[in-house]
């Protein structure tokens, strides 16, 4: 029988955050829980069935595997009585007998949350490549007390409350239930002599000035991963990453799609109906482009490798350049009284040289006849 779709299971979109994940996975672990559900007997499979959906999303390279090749991509990595489920069980036990948290003494240390900076870019630096310095305000561990949150020359101690065990049983009716200290929330110490820069915190605020060195062809919503550059962890536990984020600029003359740039070239009656080179802008310097007799606006010209070499492989695309014919303003006597002449000459000629407003006239007149009929 074939796995159902990991998001389906925990009722989320593919691209859910890291934070949806929990709280849906919490959700419906506690709803299918078999402990809630004795005389249910599907409500154990969908419980292990969220746990192994849980295993896969929640970690970075599971998820991106399983998002690639499907179930295929993480079979055999999946173990749920293996995986380390601590922290979310904690929540969810402590939500179903009314307590308040995580216990076994390891939530002392925690890795810090990951940050997201919105770095913006011109088209050629995104096309080209650079190194940028960002400053960025975060959480950095305590030098003073190693981010222990204790005084130097101190450690903490023993709760106590819960005797360093970080979790106290509670009687509640017929049953005896464990719970989160409260007063060591659930570390299983306490800091006597916090340390005086971070009172106890573990780590403080500060502003960072980074390096990001942006690939060559990146495009608005590609991710450059930092890693152990986010807000540093608690008491001591690992940093989370930066995410910086890419938000290409619009640009004055080219507009990006994919590898493809493409931009519109103003031209002359006279440049449309009699030929000639022009010069035009690539991201890259300057290019002749011929353009031939009886030009019509809208025609497409393509140059070949001029536009951007992606990010992901793959050779340069191409710049696409939309030629617009522009009637001229601001006319002398002189031009008015050459103009006039031509349109004499040319009302001569008939349809020979306006092919195009000859059939649009032969259209409207046989829709008119239409209409009268």
């Amino acid at each position: 029988m074939s796995k159902r779709d990991f998001y389906e299971v925990l009722g989320i979109e593919r691209d859910a955050s890291e934070a949806e994940i929990k709280k849906a996975y919490r959700k419906v672990a506690m709803k299918n829980h078999p402990d809630r559900n004795p005389d249910d007997k599907g409500a154990e499979d969908r419980f292990k069935e969220a746990n192994e959906a849980f295993e896969v999303l929640s970690d970075q390279q599971k998820r991106a595997r399983y998002d690639q090749y499907g179930h295929a991509g993480v079979e055999g990595q999946t173990h749920a009585g293996n995986a380390d489920f601590g922290d979310i069980f904690g929540d969810i036990f402590g939500d179903i007998f009314g307590g308040g948290g995580r216990g076994g003494g390891r939530s002392h240390v925690r890795q810090g949350a990951d940050l997201r900076y919105n770095l913006e870019l011109s088209l050629e630096d995104a096309v080209q490549g650079k190194t940028v310095k960002i400053r960025i305000p975060t959480t950095v561990g305590c030098k003073t007390c190693d981010g222990s949150g204790a005084k130097p020359g101190t450690s903490a101690i023993d709760c106590s409350t819960c005797a360093g065990h970080g979790q106290v049983r509670m009687q509640q009716g017929f049953f005896s239930v464990q719970q989160t200290c409260p007063r060591c929330q659930g570390s299983g110490k306490q800091i006597k002599d916090p340390c005086i820069t971070c009172h106890g915190r573990g780590n403080v605020e500060e502003t960072k000035t980074l390096s990001v060195k942006v690939p060559p062809g990146v495009d608005t919503g590609d991710r450059i991963r930092l890693s152990g550059e986010g807000q540093a962890g608690t008491h001591g536990g690992p940093s989370g990453d930066l995410y910086v984020e890419v938000h290409v600029k619009p640009h004055a003359i080219f507009q990006r799609d994919g590898r493809d740039l493409y931009c519109e070239i103003p031209i002359s009656i006279t440049d449309a109906a009699l030929g000639g080179d022009l010069e035009v802008p690539t991201l890259n310097g300057r290019v002749k482009l011929k353009i031939p007799k009886e030009s019509q606006t809208g025609k497409l010209f393509r140059l070949r490798g001029k536009g951007v070499t992606p990010i992901r492989g793959g050779g340069a695309g191409d710049l696409l350049c939309r030629v617009l014919v522009e009637t001229p303003v601001h006319l002398t006597k002189r031009q008015e009284e050459l103009l006039e002449e031509f349109a004499q000459i040319h009302a001569e000629e008939g349809d020979r040289q306006s092919p195009k407003k000859s059939s649009w006239f032969d259209g409207v007149k046989k829709f008119v006849e239409g209409l009268g009929a």
